[in-house]
Parts: structure tokens; C-alpha cells; sequence
């Protein structure tokens, strides 16, 4: 698979929760680093991810915005 986004961040599932439609996926990226991403209760099923599973996190954004107080 190609795919142009260059931000890809390998992980592990460390955990789901199940919603009525959307499914809420944690991965673990690195010791104590976590990315939370909601995507489709289907999308979830079709990649198969489970608990332990090893996934990745494709960020595409054309910009990031940091603040502080």
C-alpha cells in the first residue's frame, strides 16, 4: 500500500470502546504515548483491531495548531 500522508505512527491497540455507531481506538505509539482516534464501528470490524493488535495512525492535516493559557 502507498499513501501520501506523511505522518504515520505505528502502535499497539491498547484499548476500544464500542459505541451504538462509532468506535473510540487507543493506540499506543510509544512508552506512555497514546493516540485516541474515533472512527466507524464498522471500519473497526472490517481492520479487525483488537486489544494487543498492532495498528497504525495516518495523520493527514494541512496544519496543527498549538496554544497555550
Amino acid at each position: 500500500m502507498q499513501i501520501s500522508a506523511r505522518n504515520i505512527l505505528k502502535g499497539k491497540v491498547t484499548k476500544l470502546v464500542q459505541g451504538a455507531v462509532n468506535c473510540e481506538v487507543t493506540l499506543e505509539v510509544a512508552p506512555g504515548v497514546e493516540i485516541v482516534s474515533i472512527i466507524t464501528k464498522a471500519s473497526a470490524a472490517s481492520l479487525g483491531l483488537a486489544e494487543g493488535k498492532i495498528a497504525s495512525a495516518v495523520i493527514k492535516a494541512s496544519s496543527v495548531m498549538i496554544a497555550v493559557d
